[in-house]
């Protein structure tokens, strides 16, 4: 029995709630109306259960979804203290329909659009306690290694900053440096150790590396090497730009070098060699 005589929520039950839960998801990516409240009646007279439990259910949802960098239902704020069960729950759903997975909707007229939110980054809070249920599911649905192997959702995201860029200098009337924008992964490829090079209003370089993602602020990206070290040598110049919440809303943040005082690094790759 969970707290307060309430039964325990069945497999069945959970199995519902999570697939109802992805189908609102859906119809918000893909700016379809429709009525939270509706959905939770109906939960509620198919399950049998109170209007706030099912309301904290998809919050524990919610707080599943933001570990696996997956985007999130606005207003159904996290709830972290969620059980195994719901953890399970969502792991059937994503392993039955991997297309969850790739929320991502086609996005063109990045030019067109006015104004990319930009806001302050996440606090670097200490490490999270260990809870082998949620880390086997993060392990299984890797949202780092996602996002780094999904070359569209990357290149979408440099292209949004570009012109971001661009709309900015040419607000701090600097349309002589907006021309100068370039997009070096672009056009060079990767290896330069940064995606886009653009210019402060007084016409110094800003090496922008972009880092997108579906999830929320706080998830968890691939730097490289390359990266790092150009963030070490021209701390000036480098910015880290973090594009969240991609498929629905998208914002972004900056991060300044040094970047180990902003985000926690771990060494996760080795080099083999015979010499």
């Amino acid at each position: 029995m969970a707290g307060g005589g309430h039964p325990d929520w069945t497999d069945q039950e959970l199995d519902r709630i999570v697939a109802d839960y992805f189908s609102m998801l859906g119809e918000e990516i893909s700016g379809t109306t429709y009525n939270k409240a509706a959905h939770n009646r109906a939960l509620r007279d198919d399950l049998d259960r109170s209007k706030s439990s099912v309301e904290f259910k998809h919050r524990n949802i919610s707080a599943v979804l933001v570990k696996l960098g997956l985007p999130s239902i606005r207003g159904y704020f996290p709830a972290e203290n969620y059980q195994a069960t719901i953890v399970a729950a969502i792991d059937r759903y994503l392993s039955q329909n991997p297309t969850a997975l790739h929320p991502e909707k086609v996005v063109d007229g990045w030019a067109e659009r006015q104004g990319l939110f930009v806001g302050a980054p996440p606090p670097r809070l200490p490490v999270s306690p260990h809870n082998a249920n949620i880390e086997r599911l993060i392990r299984k649905f890797n949202p780092v290694e996602r996002d780094f192997r999904n070359r569209k959702l990357g290149r979408d995201g440099e292209e949004l900053v570009f012109h971001h860029e661009r709309q900015r200098l040419t607000q701090l009337e600097r349309p002589d440096l907006a021309k100068k924008i370039r997009w070096i992964s672009e056009e060079l490829g990767d290896g330069a150790g940064y995606d886009i090079l653009s210019f402060d209003a007084q016409g110094r370089e800003r090496l922008l590396e972009v880092k997108t993602t579906v999830g929320a602020d706080v998830t968890p990206f691939y730097i490289t090497r390359n990266e790092l070290s150009l963030a070490s040598e021209r701390p000036e110049a480098f910015r880290l730009c973090r594009v969240f919440d991609f498929s629905a809303h998208p914002r972004m943040f900056e991060l300044t070098p040094p970047l180990e005082n902003l985000v926690h690094l771990s060494p996760l790759n080795y080099e083999a060699s015979f010499s």
